[in-house]
């Protein structure tokens, strides 16, 4: 059996909140601020977001019943204390088509039932293990 697929990050202190680097092969930037760029939970937000628009697309496409346009509007509410968590996302999908609504929500619920690798990783029982290394200046 093949092992699951991993992907690497790397990311470089710009200043201020800012990061920039690469995850993968890909650019990418974050900024605490959300001046310069999308703050984390923004990134959050939008990659769960697009990780259940994808899946809805392409399952879909699978019913034999393709979205002609899908777009999706989030609100996201954060606690009033830190870490100042995400407690409810809010998700409107606006599909596009002759598509039955029965399809829509079958896929919906695939995608956060099954498929949604972001939404599967929200849960508070993921280890996370840091370290760390001083790099004399």
């Amino acid at each position: 059996m093949a092992s699951p697929p991993s992907m690497n990050l790397h990311l470089d202190w710009e200043g201020g909140l800012r990061f920039s680097g690469n995850v993968g092969e890909t650019p990418v930037q974050v900024d605490g601020d959300a001046e310069a760029a999308p703050s984390p939970v923004k990134m959050l937000a939008a990659s769960l977001a697009a990780c259940m628009a994808i899946d809805v697309v392409h399952i879909l496409g699978k019913m034999r019943t393709p979205a002609l346009s899908l777009g999706v509007d989030s609100r996201i509410q954060r606690a009033d204390n830190d870490p100042r968590r995400v407690v409810q996302v809010t998700m409107i999908f606006k599909v596009g088509g002759d598509v039955p609504a029965g399809n829509v929500q079958r896929a919906l619920d695939l995608s956060r039932e099954t498929y949604c690798s972001v939404w599967s990783s929200l849960r508070q029982d993921i280890e996370l293990k840091t370290t760390f290394e001083v790099v004399p200046a």
